[in-house]
């Protein structure tokens, strides 16, 4: 690597090195997603709030983590108040059945959402609707419990939501009014209802559609936690209390080992270094250290121009003898190769065979084979000789090739 590779190196160090630094004195952001899950401590988790019921409550206090259709089929002999706390929750036809069932029979089911199951709607004669209040930064949400043991002034203000859900309907005949919610956006009001009781059989119902207020950063906001305690009053103290678990937005737990390295800024970066250190290993320990292998080009076949520089030689010189004894040569080895021959004699079994193998006359080896054998009687050749014998030798090797 050479001296400018180098200073490449050092540039990105110092430029990671800047921002690692810049990203650690950061302030950490504020994690505002709707968990609810009891063991969170961020804006809305519900971490207070259970302290507040592990306290209070005791042994009355229950943490149910199963679904509320085998928590209640479990339990023949389950009594007291079922508490759902969720942004959402949404039961299925059968589990909302085992709810009303079980409530029916002398219990109560607390549920604070932003939105309640179509049916449990439909049966109760209740209608769930919002106000938008949009982005508007003078907008204010004060939330009121009308029951008169409650102070007016217990009144407080939430102008976290851009939404503000609220029973458009309801059975007026067997509902009590709970609580409301007044939104005031300049110099308007509207004075909507958000908390409800409503009998059903021998127990209750309670709804809200204020579950925020069973958050951390609602409880620990100014005075807010009066009106928490507002609505733990209307849990029965004498008798068990579940608290839902299943029905949370966030998790409890996290399986998978990601999550602590991603959630603890130390472990993070350390994450996040070994990452960038392996990137820079495979880009510049990545190439060959050795030489590149030069490229041998294999030798041509130079047989032929060969062959022509000896013919040229011998034509110079004009030693048509010499040549004659070559080809007559290469023609001997060409019949002993070519028809498995072993010796070439002067006979006529040698002659027959040849014949028979090659397709020719016996007449014509035989006059091939006697000029060859007068080729070699003679001191002296002429072009003409030599050319008769060339032609003798191609016209046999022709027939022999199948032309």
């Amino acid at each position: 690597m050479g001296k400018k590779g180098g200073i490449y190196i050092v540039i990105a160090v110092l430029t990671l090195s800047a921002f690692m630094l810049i990203q650690y004195s950061k302030p950490k952001e504020i994690n505002w997603f709707p968990s609810y899950v009891a063991a969170h401590k961020i804006p809305y988790g519900t971490y207070v709030f259970t302290t507040i019921m592990e306290t209070m409550f005791n042994e009355q206090l229950q943490q149910v983590y199963t679904p509320p259709f085998e928590f209640i089929g479990a339990n023949d002999t389950l009594v007291g108040t079922y508490l759902f706390i969720n942004n959402n929750i949404q039961f299925n036809k059968e589990e909302l059945n085992s709810l009303l069932e079980w409530t029916s029979k002398g219990n109560t089911l607390f549920i604070a959402s932003k939105n309640f199951e179509e049916k449990l709607r439909d049966t109760l004669g209740l209608d769930v609707d919002y106000m938008y209040s949009g982005f508007e930064t003078n907008q204010k949400q004060v939330h009121t419990l009308v029951n008169p043991n409650f102070n007016l002034t217990d009144s407080i203000t939430f102008n976290r939501d851009t939404s503000t859900p609220y029973f458009s309907e309801i059975d007026t005949l067997n509902s009590s009014v709970l609580g409301q919610v007044t939104i005031r956006i300049e110099e308007k009001e509207k004075l909507k209802i958000n908390m409800l009781k409503h009998p059903f059989g021998d127990g209750s119902i309670i709804l809200s559609t204020f579950p925020e207020a069973f958050t951390n950063y609602f409880i620990l906001k100014d005075e807010n936690k009066n009106y928490t305690a507002g609505l733990l009053s209307y849990l029965d103290d004498k008798r068990p209390i579940y608290i839902d678990n299943h029905y949370r937005s966030g998790k409890s737990f996290y399986t998978s080992p990601m999550y602590i390295f991603l959630n603890t800024k130390e472990l993070k970066w350390a994450y996040y270094i070994a990452l960038i250190g392996a990137l820079v290993y495979v880009v510049f320990e990545g190439k060959r250290k050795q030489r590149a292998i030069p490229v041998v080009t294999p030798l041509t076949n130079r047989t032929l121009d060969f062959t022509r520089t000896i013919s040229d030689m011998y034509y110079v010189q004009s030693d048509q003898k010499a040549i004659a004894e070559h080809k007559i040569n290469y023609f001997l080895d060409w019949i002993r190769t070519r028809y498995y021959i072993g010796s070439i004699t002067k006979e006529d079994d040698f002659y027959s065979n040849l014949a028979n193998r090659s397709g020719h006359s016996l007449e014509f080896v035989r006059r091939v084979f006697s000029f060859m054998e007068q080729i070699r009687n003679s001191d002296q050749l002429t072009d003409a000789d030599l050319l008769k014998l060339n032609t003798l030798i191609q016209k046999f090797k022709a027939k022999a090739d199948g032309k």
